[in-house]
């Protein structure tokens, strides 16, 4: 078994990097919450409603980048780079409910995508901007 556990240079890069940003999983979380909360806080103004519903959108995205990343954190460096040891780790409980946390923010966003954030007519959006 030549080789085995060993991981390319990059790999550990791209692990490094996923373990920072699973690391702020709670924080973005709790924005998301936040971003949540005041998007639904209603008597705003149609442009108002849009900027809040984007702030959302992107607090939903980056929430759900996190938890993919602590996914890809919890199966290990070598699941980047070795698709059996990847499947046999995903399998596992607590991956599994990472991935289930990962798919319900990824959810959720495409919803809000679809249907949470207000369209605003263009002249509308101009009398905003200034």
């Amino acid at each position: 078994m030549l080789g085995r556990g060993k991981v390319s240079a990059d790999t550990r890069r791209l692990y490094s990097q996923d373990k920072e940003l699973a690391a702020r999983l709670p924080e973005l979380l709790d924005r998301a919450r936040t971003a949540e909360r005041d998007a639904r806080d209603g008597d705003v103004d149609l442009v108002e409603e849009r900027r809040r519903g984007q702030e959302l959108d992107t607090a939903l995205t980056e929430a759900m980048r996190a938890a993919y990343a602590a996914e890809r954190v919890a199966v290990g460096p070598r699941g980047y780079e070795d698709r059996i040891y990847r499947r046999r780790h995903l399998a596992k409980p607590d991956v599994k409910e990472l991935t289930q946390t990962a798919e319900r923010l990824l959810t959720v966003r495409e919803a809000h995508r679809l249907h949470g954030i207000a369209r605003v007519p263009r002249q509308m959006a101009g009398q905003g901007a200034e």
